[in-house]
């Protein structure tokens, strides 16, 4: 069945990074969901691509939530423009919040917080604590090496297909979108030793 989605968790670099195409790619990003009355969702900050992000959808006259621990403010400082700013005292809550306020998560470009964030939600999915799909904008091939890591999850019987086929990669925010409006949650569990 479909998903509508109303509001999407993004998960990008408080970086640039080494190309200027992932700030384009994410500066798409923004346009698009504000585009289409989608809320974006994201880590609060104005850095990096989070910023970039955020600005773009803010441009085009979207909705933009974000959500910062209060010990990192200093550090990474909230953006000044947002619909709303949430800030909470941990990691963990600002992750629990931002998945309670998504309909699905959109990977970007990014480090290690990134790619932990996306894992989570995929986790989170395969466990059947949510059903919402986690989609990555592979921008020149950013993504590829994960891509082949989840692909040999299943060949070396770690990750069953059905979950792995929940997982979503795409160089074109447009159709990324559509393929997480489209997700079917899977409906088998995790554990490949115990059968269905």
């Amino acid at each position: 069945m479909p998903t509508e989605l109303t509001a999407v968790c993004v998960f990008c670099g408080c970086n640039r990074g080494a190309h200027p195409r992932y700030q384009r790619a994410a500066e798409s990003t923004g346009r698009l969901l504000a585009g289409r009355g989608i809320a974006l969702v994201y880590g609060g900050a104005q850095s990096g691509l989070m910023g970039a992000v955020a600005d773009a959808a803010l441009t085009a006259g979207g909705t933009v939530i974000g959500v910062l621990p209060r010990g990192m403010a200093s550090r990474e400082p909230p953006h000044e423009r947002l619909s709303e700013l949430i800030l909470v005292d941990t990691m963990h809550e600002r992750k629990a919040l931002m998945a309670d306020r998504s309909d699905a998560f959109l990977a970007l470009p990014g480090g290690l917080g990134t790619l932990e964030e996306a894992a989570e939600t995929i986790s989170w999915n395969q466990l059947g604590l949510h059903a919402k799909p986690t989609g990555f904008l592979n921008i020149g091939g950013f993504f590829d090496p994960l891509r082949a890591q989840f692909d040999h999850m299943v060949d070396e019987a770690f990750v069953l297909p059905e979950h792995r086929a929940g997982i979503h990669f795409d160089d074109r925010p447009e159709r990324l979108l559509e393929l997480l409006a489209g997700f079917d949650p899977p409906r088998a569990h995790k554990w490949i030793d115990q059968g269905p």
